[in-house]
């Protein structure tokens, strides 16, 4: 994709009548399987997952309710715009949705009926470069009226939320409860038992700290608030308003009847609308009071580093929701015309559906010393925190847009290959199952090396280290660890240019020895590491470990060679898989491949296409998203660069799994075949780092 930036740009000089100036065409409209809403860490993570917000309840990434339910009533007649409702809900209408966009932080979602147009924003404060912003886990949800009819409207708005917000399970008894601090109303709801870091595992939701809803007090007089009566919404389809009284009763769980299972609820009038807009907003948010275990410690979230409290964290939200608004939309202008630029309207909509749900996949917290610890679960594969493997693929949305979150997707695992624990030559997997990072778990652990990933986890680890050197112009995250970088070098040189059976990141598809993109892999990482060795005044190991890359290199090549292409094992003739690993060669300027190599591989691949992406291999019609995107970096022109991409956009339309992006999927099904609302589509992001010049502006901001 370096080669096909340079080709846009002369075709640019060269067409008089196009100005290198010109507005990028606005990014393609994708119906997305599943809209995001509230994205913030693997446990805070809802989403709408049909074609309206009316259609169905809101959901958590793995499937389960975790419903929000709002309701308007215009002029006496009350119509739905968020949720289905339960049965009794049935009668009343929905608004028509006639809108629905989605940027990097936020999702609009537009609608009429009963004489009005309603706009919903959910909003996340998603900036990368302010990493106690990022951690917040604070949505702004944002209404917007007007009369569409030239009359006036009396309009008031509902919102409920369900203490399944708050539980793994609904037969867990909840408590909901309400409070007031400087400038806010709040309404939170959690478990009675409050078994903090206690539950663990894959299709998990969290059981500990509270959700809440907080209802600015300026502006916002009139509106009614209740904690735990669980018949506001019968009242306000009756009435129009709530009584704004609790009836909290004792704990019960989420979807008891008798009596009513306690919600939140808020009731905000908008009073007489016209034609001129009319907005109000409320904060959603969750206090998990500790995010992760880190090595038996609990670890608080980042933003517990600039705010004392959970209500301070809270107020400083709401006075900063003008500029905060303000930052994002520039943030989404600036990033969307970049990815349209780069890649075309259809890549700018994959990479803005990534956006949120790679972050989301995350927990960001305080570390050792202070330190950020940004560290993802593998949602939906087997529940690890800080897969080293899933870091790998997640990495260029945030080499791009903060490298210190790549620093910070490293350091816990650094600091864990250092202890005494780990007894292994190369590079561990995990650190562990999410949310409790005490050790590794696969493939035996710390007590055997049975079905590791040793070649995998060690060039992964080095290629980002050098890829965070590229991106910051220096070598400070790479000098603390050098002893172990150094030895992680060593084991590829001698196990790296013909892998001995054993699993890569792609362990769906089994063992594999002579594994052709693994060595590719070993050998880049080998350079890599000569290439740091450079940049930290160590000339002759630079020297070294270049040769040595340089002379694997030209080995690969008749090992792998099979006619027009070239083999998915060394041993396996009229075999072929994507070499996705090659993409670094030319983004780090490692330079150790023929262009050659390249070229036929992605002349081989376009005879491999089917409807729906690119094969991983020869071995099933399966595909990963994110290494095809990888894969299409290769290309050396934007024609072929599309040919890559418009298949995943096709599939991202048409697959029935109305789930958070899957990056496992049939290519000529368009169906599901495993994971989702993983972060390893921040991956879909690599072409981005083949301009130089965007990757500058993006990760050294204060050089713009």
């Amino acid at each position: 994709m370096f080669q096909s930036s340079r080709f846009f740009l002369s075709v640019c000089f060269c067409a008089g009548a196009l100005s290198l100036h010109a507005q990028p065409s606005p990014t393609r409209q994708l119906r997305a399987p599943a809209t995001p809403l509230i994205t913030h860490n693997p446990f805070f993570s809802i989403w709408s997952m049909s074609d309206h917000l009316t259609n169905e309840d809101t959901r958590h990434w793995t499937g389960k309710p975790q419903p929000l339910t709002g309701l308007v009533r215009i002029d006496g007649k009350t119509f739905h715009w968020l949720g289905s409702g339960d049965d009794d809900d049935r009668d009343q209408p929905a608004l028509k949705e006639i809108g629905r966009s989605l940027t990097p932080t936020r999702t609009t979602v537009t609608m009429e009926g009963g004489g009005i147009q309603l706009t919903v924003t959910f909003l996340d404060a998603d900036l990368p470069q302010d990493l106690a912003l990022l951690s917040r886990p604070v949505t702004y949800l944002t209404w917007s009226a007007k009369a569409t009819d030239g009359v006036l409207h009396q309009v008031s708005l509902y919102l409920d939320a369900s203490g399944l917000l708050a539980t793994n399970d609904p037969t867990q008894s909840v408590i909901a409860s309400r409070a007031s601090i400087q400038g806010l109303d709040l309404l939170r709801i959690g478990t009675q038992e409050q078994p903090v870091l206690k539950r663990y595992g894959d299709d998990a939701r969290i059981d500990w700290g509270y959700f809440y809803i907080a209802v600015p007090k300026a502006g916002n007089e009139a509106a009614k608030l209740s904690a735990g009566t669980g018949r506001s919404r019968d009242a306000f389809v009756e009435t129009g308003t709530i009584a704004g009284d609790d009836d909290l009763g004792e704990a019960r769980p989420p979807q008891s009847e008798y009596p009513p299972a306690p919600v939140l609820s808020v009731v905000i009038p908008f009073g007489r609308v016209g034609q001129s807009a009319v907005a109000h907003h409320v904060l959603l948010a969750y206090d998990d009071l500790y995010s992760v275990e880190y090595m038996r410690q609990r670890l608080l979230p980042y933003w517990r580093t600039q705010s004392a409290s959970f209500a301070a964290m809270l107020t400083a939200a709401e006075n900063q929701y003008t500029s905060i608004e303000e930052r994002t939309s520039q943030l989404d202008a600036e990033l969307t015309a970049d990815l349209d630029r780069i890649g075309g309207p259809e890549y700018a909509a994959i990479a803005t559906l990534a956006y949120r749900q790679a972050i989301a996949a995350h927990a960001l917290v305080e570390g050792t010393g202070g330190a950020p610890f940004f560290m993802p679960k593998e949602n939906f594969s087997n529940g690890s925190i800080s897969t080293v493997d899933v870091i790998y693929p997640s990495a260029p949305m945030f080499l791009l847009l903060n490298p210190k979150l790549v620093e910070a997707q490293l350091l816990p695992v650094m600091l864990y290959a250092q202890m005494p624990a780990w007894k292994f030559p190369f590079a561990p997997h995990d650190l562990g199952v999410y949310p409790l990072a005490n050790g590794q778990q696969y493939g035996g652990g710390e007590e055997s090396e049975v079905d590791q990933m040793p070649v995998e986890e060690s060039g992964d680890i080095l290629l980002l280290v050098a890829a965070i050197a590229h991106a910051e112009g220096n070598t400070d995250f790479a000098k603390p660890f050098w002893p172990l970088l150094t030895k992680w070098a060593d084991y590829l040189s001698s196990k790296g240019l013909d892998p001995e059976n054993q699993l890569s990141t792609d362990d769906f598809a089994g063992h594999l020895a002579h594994n052709a993109n693994l060595s590719i892999k070993a050998i880049e990482a080998i350079a890599a590491y000569g290439q740091l060795a450079k940049e930290l005044g160590h000339p002759e190991e630079a020297r070294k470990y270049r040769a040595l890359a340089e002379d694997m290199a030209k080995k690969w090549v008749p090992l792998a060679i099979d006619g027009d292409h070239y083999k998915l094992a060394f041993d396996k003739p009229g075999t072929w898989s994507q070499k996705y690993n090659l993409a670094w060669d030319t983004i780090l300027g490692l330079n150790l491949f023929p262009a050659k190599v390249r070229e036929q591989e992605v002349a081989y691949y376009k005879t491999k296409l089917n409807p729906y992406g690119l094969p991983l291999d020869n071995r099933a019609t399966y595909t990963k998203l994110d290494w095809e995107i990888w894969t299409a970096t290769l290309t050396s022109n934007r024609d072929d660069f599309q040919l890559f991409i418009h298949p995943i956009y096709k599939f991202l339309n048409d697959t029935p799994d109305r789930v958070p992006m899957t990056d496992w999927y049939d290519t000529i099904t368009a169906k599901m075949v495993g994971f989702q609302a993983r972060s390893v589509v921040g991956g879909v992001y690599i072409p981005m780092l083949s301009d130089r010049a965007t990757w500058n502006k993006w990760a050294r901001p204060s050089q713009k």
